[in-house]
């Protein structure tokens, strides 16, 4: 039996090099990967092949910097034609981006099972790209994979009891892949003493609602430079956001760095003192690696945390996030809540698909 997994985005790579590997352990499956290539830095791309020993993609469709729509629409275009030319027994798809619509909508429209891995999230913020996408994605999904009780519950009450679709709690495969490459990162990333970092807290910023507006980034970044005279910032620099800086002469005082991979983005949380950032993905990583985290949100799909005091959603607002940070940097928290299983999601989910299209 054939599998198609379609990624495109760091955070695919990370979920799909765990659930290849169990697929693999799998002698009725065999899997073809199709990159999209909607991350183009080579560095926010390549290097998580290199590292994590992903097969590279069987077919990469090279989509990338445009438009949302012109995007959406090439990618369905795209993963068409190869649905067309491998016809697999179904299609994973993993998180909420413009890949993981565009995939669901192909196979489906052809009438090809899709099982969207991370399932059941929702921020309730319509403004948000990726609301959109993982909404309409779980809504023609044949199996829902959800990493936590919440996102269950997120189905539940939207009725999706009702509907012609298998809902399994599988835990979070991105727990997984942290317990997987954490020793590895250890022995192999040297980018803490290439770049001589020992105190300091950590930052990203990509979502567009804070990139493509601009009071937004000047307030964030106004409070960066003052947490910054307290402790050091290190801010691995998305190309978008550089481009946005740079563009409109927004001044930044902290340290920044290109993207890097994930070997080294596990350094650099580990030896952290705190997180900020905008992205999902990140507030969980933080959570794995036992650091307390501010989201540069006004809110977010991993609500437990914050419920449990582990994140605390400070917005734009340049007061709130140094209100938060003050908070947040020496707070005390019991990290060994099991909110995303045991490690094991990956194990679940491939033994679910197995059983499914065998």
């Amino acid at each position: 039996m054939k599998i198609l997994s379609i990624i495109g985005a760091r955070p695919q790579f990370i979920k799909a090099s765990v659930v290849s590997k169990r697929l693999s352990d799998h002698k009725n499956v065999s899997e073809i990967i199709l990159h999209t290539g909607q991350h183009y830095d080579k560095n926010m791309s390549e290097v998580f092949f290199r590292e994590m020993g992903i097969p590279q993609p069987d077919y990469n469709l090279n989509i990338n910097n445009m438009s949302h729509g012109i995007m959406t629409g090439r990618m369905l275009i795209g993963i068409e034609q190869i649905l067309f030319k491998e016809k697999p027994d179904g299609v994973i798809v993993y998180g909420d981006t413009n890949s993981t619509l565009a995939g669901a909508l192909a196979a489906k429209k052809l009438l090809i099972p899709v099982f969207h891995v991370e399932a059941g999230l929702r921020s309730y913020n319509l403004q948000m790209p990726e609301e959109i996408n993982r909404i309409l994605t779980d809504r023609i999904s044949n199996i829902l994979f959800c990493p936590t009780d919440t996102a269950i519950n997120n189905l539940f009450l939207e009725g999706y009891k009702n509907h012609d679709c298998k809902i399994i709690k599988s835990g979070d495969v991105m727990y997984d892949a942290a317990l997987l490459f954490s020793n590895y990162a250890e022995i192999k990333s040297k980018i803490l003493s290439d770049l001589n970092l020992d105190n300091y807290v950590l930052c990203t910023i990509h979502r567009e609602e804070n990139t493509n507006n601009l009071n937004r980034i000047r307030s964030i970044l106004t409070a960066l430079n003052r947490i910054n005279n307290e402790i050091p910032v290190v801010l691995p620099l998305h190309p978008r956001t550089r481009k946005i800086l740079q563009l409109n002469k927004i001044k930044s005082r902290v340290r920044t760095i290109e993207p890097v991979g994930y070997i080294d983005m596990i350094q650099l949380i580990k030896n952290s003192h705190l997180i900020l950032t905008d992205s999902g993905g990140l507030q969980k990583e933080a959570f794995f690696f036992k650091k307390n985290c501010v989201t540069l949100r006004s809110e977010t799909e991993w609500k437990e945390l914050v419920e449990h005091g582990f994140n605390i959603l400070a917005g734009s607002d340049h007061r709130k996030i140094y209100q938060a940070f003050q908070f947040m940097i020496n707070k005390k928290n019991d990290f060994n809540m099991k909110f995303y299983g045991d490690g094991n999601a990956s194990v679940i989910i491939a033994q679910q698909i197995a059983n499914w299209v065998g």
